[in-house]
């Protein structure tokens, strides 16, 4: 709708944002999404006036003293076509627009950046690729699409960023993306918008919209010295997950390096795509989908590692892509300690053995 009257688009936008009556449009999306709210409420008020007109108009043509003795009125079938079609026509209209809308917000660019954001009661937790950890804040560079992949830690939570036009939930147990690319550098409103206890109100941040420059200068003072990845590599390395996904001939697990996004066989006879969900549910419920052609016998590590340690694990496996690194973690003997995880629980076998975790693509 703007490329139609961007003089009157503007003044609009502009008016109801310095009266508070209307977020700011920060991001690429926005635009749209207000062009199907203005075309909604323009039809809606177009209907609201026909009709009111038309009841007016009825009460005073149709009134006791103009006509006393009630004449009957017989239908038109052209007019009831026309009052079923047009409204038909245009509701078609909103949903078809609403539909591609909704498909844009849902599909992220394949070269999107990706933050990993944890809910809990009653904060935000952003984790960067990096290692760069905020609490109720999130920077992100303009011109950049961020994806967010969110996940709860207890109960169902949403994150909104009303500038952005973006809203989605958290829940416990399941990750959710949402995607956005920002376009004006400032400071903007994060909410949570799903009642999630006594202190929900409370449960609010700042996301904090940089240039490219800004953001890359924010990224190297603001570093943890280890990215991501690397944390991932430390738990894997202390929870002795290579004792079984070494890629060994002899291996009680499968091989991990490049199988984030391959299609894997299933014990089943399924097949499944290993793709961040799947990654973390091998890790909390490896018995759930055991690999083709490996024993069912990897313990669960529920409770035992945080959300935030099977994030760094899943972005150490998708940033896995030879066997070299976990080659090096089974051939060490000084293995870096981990505060998060716990020496893997053993699964006693024949002859007394205690043969390590397997089963999924699993750490």
């Amino acid at each position: 709708m703007s490329h139609i009257s961007p003089v009157l688009w503007q003044f609009l936008v502009k008016w109801m944002t310095t009266f508070a009556l209307f977020p700011p449009e920060a991001s690429k999306i926005a635009p749209q999404m207000d062009a199907l709210l203005f075309f909604m409420i323009l039809i809606s008020l177009i209907g609201l006036t026909i009709v009111t007109l038309l009841v007016v108009s009825f009460c005073i043509l149709y009134s006791k003293e103009r006509h006393p003795v009630a004449v009957q009125v017989e239908g038109s079938t052209l007019l009831e076509a026309t009052w079923t079609i047009i409204p038909l026509g245009l509701f078609l209209v909103m949903f078809v627009w609403g539909a591609l809308i909704y498909f844009r917000v849902f599909t992220p660019p394949a070269n999107s950046m990706n933050i990993y954001v944890v809910g809990k009661q009653w904060m935000w937790k952003a984790e960067h690729p990096g290692g760069q950890h905020e609490i109720n804040s999130l920077h992100v560079p303009t011109g950049r699409a961020v994806q967010l992949t969110l996940i709860s830690q207890d109960v169902f939570h949403s994150f909104s960023i009303p500038a952005f036009r973006v809203k989605r939930e958290a829940i416990p147990g399941r990750y959710t993306t949402v995607w956005f690319e920002p376009t004006v550098p400032g400071t903007y409103h994060l909410f949570c918008t799903q009642y999630c206890g006594t202190n929900h109100s409370q449960m609010i941040g700042d996301v904090v919209v940089m240039t490219p420059e800004g953001y890359k200068k924010w990224l190297d003072e603001s570093t943890s010295g280890a990215s991501l990845a690397q944390n991932g590599e430390r738990l894997f390395a202390s929870l002795s997950c290579a004792a079984c996904h070494n890629a060994r001939p002899d291996a009680r697990g499968p091989g991990l390096a490049n199988v984030y996004g391959a299609k894997l066989p299933l014990a089943s006879g399924g097949t499944v795509t290993a793709d961040d969900a799947y990654l973390r549910e091998s890790i909390l419920n490896p018995s759930q989908h055991v690999t083709q052609g490996y024993a069912p016998i990897m313990p669960t590590y529920q409770g035992q590692i945080s959300e935030e340690g099977v994030i760094a694990l899943v972005e150490y496996i998708k940033n896995l892509n030879s066997d070299y690194r976990i080659q090096q973690t089974l051939n060490t003997t000084d293995l870096l300690p981990e505060s998060e995880g716990k020496p893997a629980p053993a699964v006693t076998g024949q002859a007394g053995k205690k043969p390590a975790p397997q089963g999924k693509v699993n750490p």
